[in-house]
């Protein structure tokens, strides 16, 4: 038994807290199988795909309509993958609200968001292949983004792209990435993942949980349990890829452009932020604080991590519920507050765009920020766990409403719709 290929990512024994299944919600597991269908059903499909603008679309609508349970496999690639990405961020949320990033897990939260942001990639190269309008418009918004990144954004557009527009050097570049490059790499990461989850001593658990007596053999209590778990998540994707077909809509048009014209799901939040702040400070700016923020989290010094225990203590709980209620809030207030009761843009015409729509908007987000901060902290009075904790969730939820906002809330021109 120990010469199991299992145990070279499993020990031989685990904490019977561990299994608990509220320590996890078996998100890390459920990533993995659903990139094991990805992988599959995306061999399959490449016996019918052709990567060329003049043949892409009419491949998928033969495979739809000619090829046996070809629609079928296509519905699973499609749900797998965005599942693929809702549970690779919920699992980072996991590890985030139980502090599974301190110490000798500091850099495993790194690969594990190098890993985050590849699973995106692997998905939004995959999003033009069939072709269509919906996806040929979503790829034309994000590619024409990369414009705004200063000195090498030019370079990166004709890297990924293959030009400033949308054409068959980005199909055959996109193709390449998303069938070879993204899934070599996550093949090569992710056992180095998991085999540091396991240097770490497994997942993170609270202290009072060290006992070695209380362990218990991973076969069969975490494989029965693992097993279990993959099996419900692969039945609940075949039923939604009965029921729910994956979005086909007219071959692509480069001279007809949907209106509105929206990113992908994953990528609303940037282009609802484009609406509100110049282009520069959405594309480049902020993306990068956020990423600088979210490394120096894991490498900032704690007096006392509390590892293993959801949102730190009861005090954690409340602070991180007000900065949530907070940030819904002040987020939504300021959309509508652009959006219908002040016109930036005319009542600041007379200064340049860069300062109207771009330092302006963003001085005035950073002031109501730290006003609530100071609020908060006279309030709470939260140690340094805590308040790392609410300002990501201040953050986080400034996303989630900018995403929620784009993809339900914004109709023909991008105008904000109820």
């Amino acid at each position: 038994m120990n010469k199991s290929l299992i145990l070279h990512f499993r020990p031989n024994k685990i904490r019977q807290k561990a299994l608990d299944f509220s320590m996890t919600f078996g998100l890390g597991g459920m990533a993995l199988v659903l990139l094991m269908m990805l992988f599959t059903t995306g061999i399959l499909l490449k016996f019918y795909y052709l990567p060329f603008p003049d043949r892409a679309y009419d491949s998928i609508m033969h495979l739809k309509t000619e090829v046996l349970f070809g629609s079928f496999i296509r519905n699973i690639h499609y749900w797998s993958a965005n599942l693929l990405i809702a549970a690779s961020f919920l699992h980072f949320l996991r590890v985030f609200f139980t502090s599974a990033f301190h110490r000798k897990r500091r850099f495993n939260w790194i690969i594990g968001l190098s890993l985050f942001i590849i699973t995106i990639l692997f998905n939004f190269t995959g999003y033009l292949l069939p072709w269509d309008q919906l996806s040929y418009w979503a790829v034309t918004i994000c590619t024409g983004m990369m414009e705004y990144i200063p000195v090498i954004g030019k370079w990166i557009q004709n890297i990924t792209a293959g030009g400033a527009e949308v054409n068959s050097s980005t199909l055959s570049i996109f193709y390449a990435a998303h069938t070879m490059l993204f899934p070599a790499l996550i093949i090569l990461i992710l056992p180095f993942h998991f085999w540091r989850i396991r240097k770490a001593g497994g997942i993170a658990l609270p202290d009072d949980c060290s006992d070695k007596a209380d362990k218990m053999d991973v076969i069969p209590n975490l494989i029965l349990r693992e097993t279990v778990t993959a099996l419900v998540l692969i039945a609940a994707v075949l039923l939604l890829s009965v029921f729910f077909n994956a979005p086909l809509g007219d071959e692509a048009n480069p001279g007809l452009s949907p209106n509105p014209t929206k990113a992908p799901w994953y990528f609303m939040g940037l282009q609802e932020m484009l609406l509100h702040v110049h282009p520069f400070f959405a594309v480049c700016v902020i993306p990068l604080i956020i990423l600088a923020g979210l490394i120096l989290t894991a490498y900032s010094r704690y007096s006392d991590t509390r590892e293993g225990i959801w949102f730190i203590s009861p005090k954690g709980k409340a602070t991180a519920a007000a900065s949530f209620t907070g940030a819904l809030v002040l987020t939504a207030f300021a959309v509508i507050l652009d959006e219908y009761l002040i016109d930036f843009t005319a009542l600041l015409l007379s200064l340049p765009q860069f300062i109207s729509n771009g330092i302006i908007p963003l001085a005035a987000a950073f002031l109501a920020f730290f006003i609530f901060y100071f609020l908060f902290i006279k309030r709470f009075s939260p140690d340094k766990n805590e308040k790392v904790q609410a300002v990501f969730v201040f953050f986080l939820t400034v996303f989630i409403v900018f995403t929620v906002t784009g993809i339900w809330f914004r109709g023909t021109g991008m105008k904000l719709v109820f």
